[in-house]
């Protein structure tokens, strides 16, 4: 399925600088990073040749950056988000000065991940019993998505999941796993192709 190993995460920082440090390739992780493409989207939506394409993931996927997957005859590569944060981690470790507080807002480079207010506090009381489970699946959309949110901790970054292997966690929450799985997708938590689902 893959060139590399899905749980692999360190990275050579050297390697990670040198495959980024390209205008074209950063152009590359920036696209993958939403949803994964093949050679050819790749090459439409840069105007560049198939084959400078192939060139580039090559060095990004030298760099453990880009994985891919073969669908029939195409093949489709994803940003590896969880190497860009071993990255990171691996930086913080070296530098102190690089560590951001858990209060930082973050929400401009990651809008899902938005900070828990005292409002979605009272939702997750209100919802879950103390084993995790949910009571009842909340009708306001804004109660929705704090609940979502928090079960969203359940989804491994990085990884894809088929969607009976969704379904088994979200079943530990709520049995109407349809309608969590559905509210993932509509709230942009989490996206999915080829019966593959993975967290955005």
């Amino acid at each position: 399925m893959s060139n590399l190993a899905a749980d692999e995460s360190n990275i050579d920082l050297l390697r990670f600088f040198k495959a980024l440090a390209d205008e074209t390739r950063l152009k590359m992780a920036a696209l993958l990073s939403s949803r994964p493409r093949s050679g050819e989207q790749l090459a439409e939506l840069l105007s560049i040749k198939p084959a400078t394409v192939s060139h580039h993931l090559s060095k990004l996927a030298d760099a453990g950056l880009v994985i891919s997957t073969s669908e029939g005859h195409k093949k489709f590569y994803r940003l590896r988000l969880e190497a860009v944060r071993a990255t990171a981690q691996q930086l913080q470790s070296k530098d102190p000065g690089l560590l951001v507080s858990e209060d930082a807002d973050t929400t401009k480079f990651y809008p899902n991940r938005v900070p828990f207010d005292d409002y979605d506090r009272r939702v997750l009381k209100d919802f879950f019993n103390r084993d995790g489970s949910l009571r009842q699946l909340p009708m306001q959309r804004k109660k929705f998505l704090a609940v979502l949110r928090h079960i969203l901790k359940d989804i491994e970054p990085g990884r894809e999941y088929t969607e009976k292997q969704i379904n088994l966690l979200l079943k530990r929450r709520h049995p109407d796993t349809a309608s969590l799985r559905r509210g993932m997708i509509d709230f942009r938590l989490m996206d999915r192709k080829s019966g593959l689902y993975w967290r955005l």
